[in-house]
């Protein structure tokens, strides 16, 4: 990201001067300014006033960034946030940020340069947080969906601790004890906040946690299903698997499928989110429902309240989940 101090390094001059060369608020020499012009344009730098003045400007758009494609959950949630933008005649535009750091601050950049009035961002899992940083440095309304990362913007999800160890401890009950976790990308809040559950539940269950019992499934389906054969693989492997997203959960059923053993008979497998075909498996898949059209409401509601309200208080919201017991947990 950009800094004023980068202009001023390559401009040669103070930062308070590209300070009032961009405010207007000194007067410059005409050398200096062009100077400082030619680094802004050179280093393609938007100074923080430009934002601000952007985001005055409304154009009645907002851009959503989100990896929806290779994920049903999200795919659903983006024609919550479309439906709701035409509720109040916003027009939207998305693009896919395929949960790639350098992929999701280019989408992002992109959609400030065409002056949205706000983003709706589901982040990556990105150590450095560029995507969010530059939102910061360039005051964008902006609302983290799903996916909560800091109190710097205001966020909306879902409560993935309590769901997940309910999901969990419905398994202890069936008489489970050894429950295996096909978790997510690791680094994504749902990620740690779900295995979180996971683990508080079995310790709450009176069960040893197994490192061998948690895998990774990369939340795709592909790595989903090497991480049910995985499991399967064990000297000791489990009697019940928990799936923590759609993808993951039509992987390990793949696994399962491919290895010859049955659901729930052999094995118990569970997930996290719901989809249209859950309910017409056989047998019929017990996941925690996650209120998919809510989300996507509020998360405009918000967006809508922040760009009206640029400087009030950041909100985090989290939105109650559903347990749906069906018949993969063993249950008639």
């Amino acid at each position: 990201m950009v800094r004023m101090e980068d202009v001023a390094r390559l401009a040669r001059v103070s930062t308070s001067t590209v300070s009032h060369v961009l405010n207007g608020t000194r007067k410059v020499s005409p050398q200096t300014v062009e100077a400082v012009q030619q680094a802004v344009q050179a280093l393609g730098y938007i100074p923080n006033t430009l934002a601000r003045s952007l985001a005055r400007s409304r154009t009645n758009t907002i851009g959503v960034a989100i990896s929806a494609l290779s994920n049903h959950y999200f795919s659903e949630t983006v024609h919550a946030i479309e439906t709701e933008c035409a509720r109040y005649g916003i027009m939207m535009l998305f693009v896919d940020t395929h949960d790639d750091p350098e992929q999701e601050l280019r989408v992002v950049t992109a959609l400030h340069h065409r002056r949205v009035d706000g983003i709706l961002l589901a982040p990556s899992s990105d150590p450095q947080r560029a995507a969010l940083a530059y939102l910061q440095a360039n005051a964008i309304p902006t609302v983290l969906v799903d996916r909560l990362a800091t109190q710097g913007f205001d966020q909306v999800g879902v409560e993935n601790r309590q769901s997940t160890h309910a999901l969990v401890s419905h398994l202890i009950g069936h008489g489970h004890r050894r429950i295996g976790m096909i978790a997510g990308h690791r680094g994504l809040s749902t990620t740690e906040e779900r295995i979180e559950g996971y683990r508080q539940a079995l310790a709450d269950g009176g069960l040893r946690f197994d490192d061998a019992l948690l895998v990774n499934g990369e939340s795709n389906r592909e790595s989903a299903r090497l991480a049910a054969r995985q499991l399967l693989g064990l000297n000791e492997p489990p009697s019940a698997i928990m799936a923590a997203n759609n993808p993951m959960t039509i992987g390990a059923m793949h696994a399962l499928r491919d290895a010859g053993v049955s659901v729930p008979e052999r094995m118990a497998l569970v997930g996290f989110d719901d989809f249209d075909w859950a309910d017409f498996f056989v047998p019929r898949l017990s996941v925690i429902a996650q209120p998919v059209h809510e989300l996507g409401a509020r998360a405009v509601q918000l967006l809508l309240q922040r760009i009206d309200h640029p400087d009030g208080t950041r909100l985090s919201e989290r939105l109650s989940p559903t347990l749906l017991i069906r018949n993969s947990c063993g249950c008639p």
